[in-house]
């Protein structure tokens, strides 16, 4: 029970004989109620922050399912390479023969983002002059296992930004991407 006290002892010195007066007392057990009362109305009601999550589609893995693969134009596939550091690692086309890089880049708006904008240009103008201007670029992003999960979600950031509508996670490398790593840790 909580109360509050006021008033001193009414003892004093001498002179008249008078009455002895009783402290006053304050219940305040109704107000901590309230106040507790409040506190837990507001905590209920009030909406926090909700954490916000990217949607990501997968295909099924069937093992019935023997579909053949989709050949799709060297030319409108860009490959980036997530590395430790926060460094990354990007070529156009295949490693065998890339038609730009490997080339080290950083993340953020002056590294990939520009990249990526640029090569989406060039990619519709090679679309476009093919006769297929509804085909645009296609990204595969390779985290290394000595890559975070912030490089994938900045990454994945980076998709939604630059506005990339195909662009899939992979972590199969392969032998010449593997060398081009063992390459440039040493």
């Amino acid at each position: 029970m909580a109360e509050l006290n006021t008033g001193d002892s009414g003892g004093g010195k001498g002179g008249k004989v008078r009455s002895k007066k009783q402290n006053s007392k304050v219940d305040l057990t109704a107000m901590v109620d309230l106040a507790f009362l409040l506190i837990t109305f507001f905590m209920l009601t009030t909406s926090l922050s909700k954490p916000q999550s990217m949607s990501l589609g997968l295909p099924d893995k069937d093992p019935k399912d023997k579909t053949d693969d989709l050949k799709v134009d060297e030319n409108r596939t860009m490959t980036i390479i997530l590395g430790e550091n926060d460094q990354m690692t990007y070529y156009m086309g295949l490693i065998y023969n890339p038609i730009a890089g490997p080339d080290k880049i950083a993340y953020g708006k002056d590294g990939i983002r520009k990249e990526l904008l640029k090569r989406k240009k060039e990619v519709l103008a090679y679309s476009t002059a093919k006769g297929k201007p509804d085909q645009g670029m296609i990204v595969i992003i390779k985290p290394t296992k000595k890559s975070t999960y912030k490089n994938v979600v900045d990454i994945l950031d980076e998709m939604a930004i630059s506005n990339i509508p195909t662009y899939t996670i992979v972590n199969d490398f392969l032998p010449e991407e593997q060398k081009l790593l063992d390459g440039k840790q040493e």
